[in-house]
């Protein structure tokens, strides 16, 4: 597929991470933000590293973009992006914004598709345009979908899972309907509208428990918090060794048998325990002897001897050990800092031709507004328009 140029009013996490997709893949990506209050609120997270508006938070989905800013609530703002999209021909307008505010910043299908007949929208909000005026972020989605509660301990507080799993679920869906929608446009001309519910994506991803509700509701275990357990195959569980933690999951009844015969687990056999749903019966009590077993081995020599078995195990690593796997490493995206050395960001979800192209590497993120002149030079205004736009508080 030719390479798009894509639009994109984002801030926070769930549409930068979207369009970051996009700049893996070679497209341009514009990113605007206000030019009021510094932008981006997430410019300014995370540690500093020589910059006011670059902090660590916000660079790695933002390597590889250009920025712009606008003032979208005057109208001379909203008629200058309006030329933006048609004079560089912009393929795709992306926001995160309140649906409430569409009509009001003028970035709604109906206002840009008249510089672009042809423009794919598409917009990320907390619960989609029947909710305009909600907001929404991703631990209070967590708790209010249902996640926080299946999360954790039994008898301890809910818990938040350790990563944003809205916003990253959401990127990826608006990701993949603009994909959609640009192969739709093969067969039909026109534009498209989308609009991705955070909610409604999230929702999605309790296909496990949910069916459960419907076809056994009285099987209340099937809506607690479980810890580590897999709430359907036994015994699926962390386990402390001599030295650190290990995840086993067993998940059928021949994997349980050669579990069983692994030195210091025989004990844990008993005909009761044959089956899965044996098992679930005395599931803690099976918990309780693995613990047992696992304590007399290292991590690393349990490792071994379950792999030798074809057991599916685990190492319980941290973010530290992960940055170092080979797997890892070698599909890291990377970018050059301005001192010039070269930091490891995070590892790209498929290879593609333009990453391979550039060495794995992206850009420095932008700054705020850092390529305002040069885009509007590209549609065709002049050093004294600039300035006068910059005057005026346009840009």
């Amino acid at each position: 597929m030719k390479p798009k140029t894509i639009l994109s009013l984002e801030q926070a996490l769930t549409l930068p991470y979207a369009t970051q997709r996009f700049v893996q893949l070679g497209w341009r990506v514009i990113r605007i933000e206000s030019n009021s209050f510094g932008g981006d609120p997430n410019r300014y997270i995370g540690n500093n590293i020589g910059f006011d508006d670059v902090h660590s938070y916000f660079v790695a989905p933002n390597v590889g973009k250009e920025a712009i800013t606008l003032n979208l609530k005057a109208k001379e703002g909203q008629a200058l992006l309006k030329k933006i999209i048609h004079e560089l021909k912009v393929d795709i307008f992306m926001c995160n914004t309140l649906p409430v505010r569409y009509k009001q910043l003028g970035i709604d299908f109906d206002s840009l598709k008249e510089a672009n007949p042809n423009i794919i929208w598409c917009g990320i909000s907390a619960m989609g345009p029947d909710y305009p005026d909600v907001a929404g972020y991703d631990p209070a989605l967590q708790a209010m979908l249902g996640f926080m509660h299946l999360t954790g301990e039994a008898d301890r507080d809910p818990l938040l899972c350790g990563l944003p799993i809205v916003d990253l679920k959401a990127g990826d869906e608006a990701f993949a309907q603009v994909l959609l929608a640009l192969a739709e446009q093969r067969d039909t001309s026109g534009g498209k509208e989308i609009f991705i519910s955070m909610t409604q994506c999230l929702a999605t991803w309790l296909i496990t428990t949910l069916p459960e509700l419907a076809l056994n509701p009285d099987d209340k275990d099937k809506f607690t918090r479980c810890g580590n357990e897999h709430r359907s195959f036994i015994p699926c569980n962390c386990y402390p060794t001599k030295d650190g933690y290990i995840y086993i999951a067993i998940g059928s009844d021949q994997q349980w048998e050669k579990f069983c015969h692994i030195p210091g687990f025989e004990h844990a056999a008993t005909p009761e325990r044959k089956t899965n749903a044996g098992r679930k019966k005395e599931k803690d009590n099976i918990y309780e002897d693995i613990r047992q077993g696992a304590s007399n081995y290292t991590t690393e020599a349990l490792l071994e001897i379950c792999r030798e078995h074809n057991l599916v195990v685990a190492p319980i690593n941290t973010v530290k050990d992960v940055a170092t796997q080979e797997f890892v490493t070698k599909n890291f995206i990377k970018m050059q800092l301005p001192s010039g050395e070269q930091a490891n960001l995070f590892p790209a979800p498929i290879n593609t031709d333009f990453l391979d192209s550039k060495n794995m590497t992206l850009e420095f993120p932008p700054h705020l507004g850092e390529h305002n002149s040069k885009i509007l030079h590209e549609v065709g205004l002049n050093d004294s328009e600039i300035e006068e736009l910059k005057i005026r508080g346009i840009i």
